[in-house]
């Protein structure tokens, strides 16, 4: 660890504005420049895999800790999604800092569906409105079909 902070106080470099100062290093920009922990990385990997549908939150379904986690919850109760995995970011900062390294999203929650990442509640929202979702989870076969949808026998 002593070599890192070594290093990364001899690549300081000067800053644009004021060529006299330089950056020093700090706990925030090292954080800032860290990569995603293994034990984080298996995780987001584990639960997106062994999952249907994997939604990386803000608190859980049941008891959201921001409006946009909240509304993806309200999202996927309204379109009969019932086995989900939620996995609560505000528990785990190791998590909320690695799955937007993960996927190169920078904002939570994160919804992936089969496997692959759909997007957050901006997304989530429009797809729902547009009947994407809808479409997508039954294709995927998340949600059957409600019985006015089902083709006559």
């Amino acid at each position: 660890m002593h070599s890192l902070l070594v290093a990364l106080r001899q690549t300081s470099r000067p800053v644009a504005a004021s060529a006299a100062r330089t950056v020093r290093w700090s706990p925030a920009a090292f954080q800032a420049r860290r990569m995603i922990t293994d034990r984080a990385k298996k995780l987001i990997e584990e639960s997106i895999k062994d999952n249907d549908v994997c939604v990386f939150m803000k608190g859980t379904p049941e008891a959201p800790q921001c409006g946009f986690s909240r509304a993806v919850a309200q999202i996927l109760d309204v379109q009969g999604v019932t086995q989900l995995k939620a996995l609560n970011v505000l528990a785990d900062p190791d998590l909320r800092e690695g799955i937007k390294e993960f996927s190169s999203w920078p904002t939570i929650p994160q919804v992936y569906i089969k496997g692959e990442f759909i997007g957050g509640c901006d997304i989530m929202l429009d797809m729902h409105r547009s009947g994407q979702l809808e479409d997508l989870l039954l294709k995927e076969g998340i949600v059957e079909p409600l019985p006015e949808d089902k083709p006559a026998a």
